[in-house]
């Protein structure tokens, strides 16, 4: 792929990084990515991978934007208010890089989602806040082999973990969540509240991780969970086993 001029100068910060270059952008600007929520984790995610040249930008989410919501949704303002979440998302992405092909999908994604709404996509981002949708799309992108980039956030703290099932090796959603969660109790940040910016952070490093996995810059953090605590503040990772057991990757592995 050849890089237009104007493209030359946009993405001039990533391609004078060694570890990118002319070759990865290239490879984000054929590159299609699949969000899962347009709220505090993926407006942040959405703009940088917008603002990065990812040449498609897919966002499933079914809500519209309310006031609430712009303490932490960046992408949204006053006057979006009562309007789709993916609709207005669609007008900011327009605006900050129109060479985005952004697909709008105004739905809730639960066991009726169609098996092919995997089809040609290279990464997914969740960014949902339920267990029971965490688990559908965990088990979409096993067996479409997708690489899952998994976020969450509540109060001042946030997670992000990078999962690919589907290999002998590799841990799935799943396998850090287990079965054990009731799928209607799941704190959310209506009850327990969120800090805005701590949103940004997951958000911007899921982006972040999406790009890794886009271009393979650095060292691969499949099976990897980062934790943020904001209060103090400070980040550790740990690495998660694989579960023999798991009912959703075991039988994938292979």
């Amino acid at each position: 792929m050849t890089l237009t001029d104007e493209q030359l100068d946009r993405y001039a910060r990533h391609i004078v990084l060694r570890d990118i270059g002319g070759s990865g952008q290239a490879k984000l600007l054929s590159s299609h990515v699949l969000l899962v929520g347009a709220g505090g984790i993926g407006c942040p995610a959405i703009q940088y991978l917008a603002a990065a040249g990812v040449g498609t930008i897919s966002v499933v989410d079914d809500d519209v934007v309310s006031l609430s919501n712009l303490q932490r949704q960046i992408l949204f303002s006053d006057t979006q208010i009562g309007m789709a979440k993916v609709d207005a998302a669609a007008d900011a992405v327009a605006k900050l890089n129109p060479e985005v092909n952004f697909i709008p999908t105004k739905q809730r994604i639960n066991s009726d989602i169609p098996d092919d709404i995997l089809d040609g996509v290279d990464v997914v981002i969740d960014g949902c806040d339920n267990f029971a949708t965490r688990l559908i799309v965990n088990d979409l992108c096993i067996a479409a082999q997708v690489p899952l980039v998994s976020a969450a956030i509540g109060q001042f703290h946030g997670q992000i973990g990078t999962f690919t099932g589907w290999l002998p090796d590799a841990p799935c959603y799943r396998c850090f969540v287990g079965d054990a969660h009731d799928p209607d109790d799941c704190d959310d940040c209506a009850t327990q509240g969120v800090l805005g910016a701590m949103c940004g952070l997951v958000g911007s490093f899921a982006a972040m991780e999406t790009i890794r996995v886009l271009t393979g810059f650095g060292t691969a953090q499949v099976g990897k969970l980062h934790l943020f605590d904001g209060m103090v503040p400070s980040m550790r990772s740990i690495r998660l086993p694989k579960d023999p057991e798991c009912r959703s990757c075991n039988a994938s592995a292979g």
